[in-house]
């Protein structure tokens, strides 16, 4: 048989505060389950991270394409000792890749020379890729 002091009231009690002691924050009760944990933030991957740069690709080759046929007039180079014709468009095409070209056969070169240096700094192969090192 159940004790009336083991029955859960159906009203929640309140008892007054008295007037004569300061006020005291209320006792917090901890909840009963975790509040619901927030959602996680995906980390962009390596594939979405290509799929941005083949969209941006895309959009800098249509602007490209435009320049190039609106440039279409023939304009007349002399490099050294030769003399052509050409599109505009078309050459100033060839004038970009050509000093992309020489970026890239420096910036190859000074990551050949830094690797060189680590590989004699520390004896063994300068790879990043954690598959490879042996421990």
């Amino acid at each position: 048989m159940a004790n009336p002091s083991d029955e859960t009231p159906s009203a929640p009690v309140t008892e007054p505060i008295p007037a004569g002691r300061p006020s005291a924050p209320p006792a917090t009760v901890p909840p009963s389950s975790p509040p619901p944990a927030a959602p996680k933030s995906m980390r962009p991957t390596r594939i979405s991270g290509t799929w941005v740069a083949v969209l941006v690709a895309i959009v800098v080759l249509t602007f490209l394409l435009v320049f190039i046929l609106q440039n279409g007039d023939n304009a007349t180079i002399r490099f050294l000792w030769g003399e052509f014709s050409l599109p505009l468009g078309v050459s100033l095409l060839f004038a970009a890749i050509g000093g992309a070209l020489l970026v890239a056969v420096v910036g190859a070169a000074r990551i050949l020379q830094l690797r060189r240096q680590a590989k004699r700094l520390t004896g063994r192969p300068a790879t990043s890729s954690p598959a490879r090192r042996e421990s």
